[in-house]
């Protein structure tokens, strides 16, 4: 019922629609044959969903464009379909004439998103830089440490002992508690969890070791 809506009011806009697909398995077949310029795309398919779809559709020579379209879009589905490879992403309950506009804007070479869809973008850009800046910041920090204070302070993540931070770096356990606390002075941290979650901010965490 959506696509044959779709159709009626993008057909009545004066934009082709060359295909329907009903799943996202029949999509790549679909836009081999018929070469459109841009796929509406539906997130919520059974057998494959949109979002597979769309990168099946990036690795095509000369892929369309892509707007992706759902009933219900959080901010991890917005931004999850732009990295796919959507050029836009509006939601089925916008008015099907700015659906329309949004077509024309893609097959033109710009994006599409509604408001809901925008801010979701903005929020995750936001709090990527948020992230960006606390690793930076906990980096500057953690400079200030010796490189030996800064290797054993990096098995601080793991929760691995004195004695057991020791073991892994041939180092005794008094060595090790000594470089410890000299590293908490220099940083103005009080406890080994607090530096143990500057370390892992900063991502400089030990690989994990077994044994």
């Amino acid at each position: 019922m959506v696509r044959r809506l779709l159709t009626t009011v993008l057909t009545a806009q004066g934009i082709d629609v060359v295909g329907e697909a009903s799943d996202g398995d029949e999509v790549v077949p679909a836009v081999a044959e018929r070469r459109p310029d841009v796929v509406l795309m539906d997130l919520h398919m059974r057998r494959t969903g949109g979002l597979e779809a769309i990168r099946e559709l990036r690795r095509l020579p000369g892929p369309p464009a892509v707007i992706a379209l759902t009933s219900f879009g959080t901010d991890e589905t917005v931004v999850a379909a732009l990295d796919a490879g959507a050029q836009g992403f509006l939601s089925k309950d916008d008015d099907p004439e700015h659906i329309a506009r949004h077509v024309r804007d893609v097959a033109a070479g710009a994006g599409a998103l509604d408001h809901a869809s925008a801010g979701a973008v903005i929020r995750h850009l936001s709090g990527s830089r948020r992230l960006d800046t606390r690793r930076t910041d906990a980096r500057r920090e953690l400079a200030a440490l010796t490189p030996r204070e800064q290797e054993i302070a990096s098995y601080l993540p793991h929760g691995l002992s004195n004695r057991e931070i020791g073991r892994q770096l041939y180092l005794s356990e008094s060595t090790v508690k000594a470089h410890l606390g000299r590293a908490m002075a220099k940083l103005g941290v009080g406890s080994r969890e607090q530096l143990a979650v500057l370390v892992d901010r900063a991502g400089a965490t030990a690989p994990r070791a077994g044994g």
